[in-house]
């Protein structure tokens, strides 16, 4: 099995890339927005760590938003507890999907938190921050110091481009992305 990791900056289209490959797709963030309404046991850790912000289950994604917000090592807390539950349903979806050719990580922090194997084959989503921003800003939740703490966390551009061994240049049409996912795949397979 081939896995594909996507790496790039927040708002780069990497769900958009992740999902026009057309093979399995594990998307951390949808993970998280699963675990924060129907995993009862994180709800109970992030209460008893932040009780003055969390107050009912599901948990609320503002609360969430306020509380790393309001401190820089709140969002490291939050990490820590939910990447064990991503990293274990991420394990759940590569055992389920053995038998594909390729699954591919959407996963914001896979060089970060060292979720990475050395085999996989890592693709840098670059888009422009001018074409970034106008996106982020079109989102409902988009919250300026909320992008900023977590690109605080995140490894640079720089680096995650150079770890990769392919760049897609991601100017939001379709047409360009399929033509280099096609190119890319001719080189892996």
């Amino acid at each position: 099995m081939i896995r594909i990791g996507i790496l790039g900056d927040i708002g780069s289209g990497k769900s958009f890339v992740a999902n026009s490959f057309g093979f399995p797709v594990f998307n951390a963030d949808n993970e998280v927005t699963k675990i924060y309404n129907k995993d009862k046991k994180v709800f109970i850790k992030l209460k008893k760590i932040f009780p003055k912000y969390i107050s009912s289950f599901p948990i609320n994604k503002k609360e969430i938003i306020n509380l790393i917000i309001d401190k820089k090592s709140n969002l490291k807390k939050i990490v820590k507890i939910l990447h064990l539950e991503v990293r274990k349903k991420m394990y759940n979806f590569i055992k389920q999907n053995k038998g594909k050719k390729i699954i591919v990580l959407d996963i914001p922090l896979l060089l970060e938190n060292k979720i990475n194997k050395k085999s996989d084959i890592l693709i840098f989503v670059d888009s422009k921050k001018s074409d970034i921003l106008k996106k982020l800003s079109k989102r409902k939740n988009f919250n300026k110091k909320l992008h900023k703490k977590f690109k605080e966390i995140q490894m640079s551009s720089r680096i995650k481009k150079k770890k990769s061994k392919f760049v897609i240049k991601n100017d939001f049409k379709k047409k360009t992305i399929d033509r280099n996912i096609r190119t890319i795949l001719n080189k892996i397979l």
